[in-house]
């Protein structure tokens, strides 16, 4: 436990950083899930409304991953090969 006022700041700005990096972290991987069905779901139905909710899902993932990069939970490097990753598997689909 701290001892002196700046320490205890210290330990309340911690806790408050982990869970905003836990925040964005577990999105990315929830939001990343949520668009790998999707494209599944259009690779067995070929439906274009499928395809345009893949698009739509992998947008609010790369605003997401944005937005992470800019608040540093992930390194630039990080965030551009989760990028590149998806935006590979939606042209593969």
């Amino acid at each position: 436990m701290a001892n002196n006022k700046s320490g205890k700041k210290r330990i309340l700005i911690n806790e408050r950083n982990r869970v905003e990096n836990r925040y964005y972290k577990s999105s990315v991987r929830t939001l990343t899930k949520m668009f790998l069905k999707d494209l599944e779901v259009y690779q067995t139905s070929q439906d274009p409304n499928d395809k345009t909710t893949a698009q739509n899902r992998l947008s609010s993932v790369y605003s997401l991953i944005d937005k992470g990069t800019k608040r540093n939970v992930f390194p630039k490097n990080t965030a551009a090969r989760k990028k590149s990753k998806l935006a590979a598997q939606l042209k593969i689909a």
